[in-house]
């Protein structure tokens, strides 16, 4: 078992924790509203008052945060996890964070030669909670051995992207991949509707056909229903998309994609599941 730090107890980030404590790892848990950490303390983890402290004598440290922001705070801010590093310590970014931003963190790590990962995942609340993400890594082979067996008992695949930056930029192309489908099921089922198709019997009939994905079924069973409950909020997806567009003029049906759901966010939609894109 591994003595792991764990920052950032969010809706994912609390969640994968708990499943390396139940794995039977020693953790320290830190984040930045104290008292998200006392169910995990309740648990079996031990907590810190700053990230510089929690990831004190860590063997791995994994971090889960919203965004390049925050994630920067962490580790370069005051009391942040690059003052209080052991040498021989493995940093896991998981957080779905910007690939330049990736590169800067890989940079000051690499100075002091510490060992990086970026390892977003691919699932949401669900997967989480029940350890089956799966890890999009880049990296150096040998750290990547090093990490799988951690990041086993939070999910159920690691994939190597590559070089640090890599398994940032396969993240974005996943949350891209989803807000394609998800727009697309969306309209595509008003317009059944408006065809005189029903949309539920619509979605059945192309569960079977072979242009029918998990991604597009499972959001078209949610659009359907009229379910929307923030698994994964469309101000979060917009935050990705920003990060894939930056300074892209060539990607012109994400850009479209993007205009969708910031429709959708100045509708007061912002905190809701992506589907909820269908109701713009």
């Amino acid at each position: 078992m591994s003595n792991i730090t764990f920052l950032g107890l969010g809706a994912m980030g609390s969640r994968m924790a708990q499943n390396l404590i139940t794995a039977g790892h020693d953790v320290c848990v830190w984040n930045r509203t104290p008292e998200r950490c006392t169910p995990l303390v309740d648990a079996g983890a031990r907590t810190a008052p700053t990230p510089s402290k929690a990831v004190d004598g860590a063997e791995i440290v994994i971090s889960m945060l919203t965004n390049d922001e925050a994630s920067r705070e962490v580790w370069f801010g005051k009391n942040g996890a690059l003052t209080g590093l052991d040498p021989a310590a493995l940093t896991v970014e998981s957080s779905t964070v910007s690939p330049t931003y990736i590169a800067e963190l890989n940079q000051a790590l690499c100075t002091r030669g510490i060992a990086f990962l970026d390892a977003p995942v691919a699932g949401s609340r669900p997967q989480a909670e029940a350890g089956e993400l799966v890890f999009l890594v880049g990296g150096a082979a040998q750290d990547v051995a090093r990490f799988e067996p951690v990041a086993l008992a939070m999910g159920k695949a690691v994939l190597h992207a590559g070089k640090s930056g890599q398994g940032s930029v396969l993240k974005m192309i996943v949350n891209a991949l989803l807000a394609v489908q998800t727009v697309a099921i969306g309209e595509l089922l008003t317009y059944a509707d408006v065809q005189g198709l029903d949309p539920k019997t619509a979605l059945s009939l192309l569960a079977p056909t072979p242009v029918m994905s998990p991604a597009a079924q499972m959001s078209g069973a949610m659009i359907v229903q009229g379910q929307h409950a923030p698994m994964f909020p469309i101000n979060l997806l917009l935050k990705d998309l920003g990060y894939l567009l930056a300074g892209r003029n060539d990607l012109t049906v994400m850009s479209a994609v993007q205009d969708a759901f910031k429709r959708a966010k100045s509708a007061g939609l912002g905190d809701m599941h992506i589907t909820a894109v269908a109701n713009i």
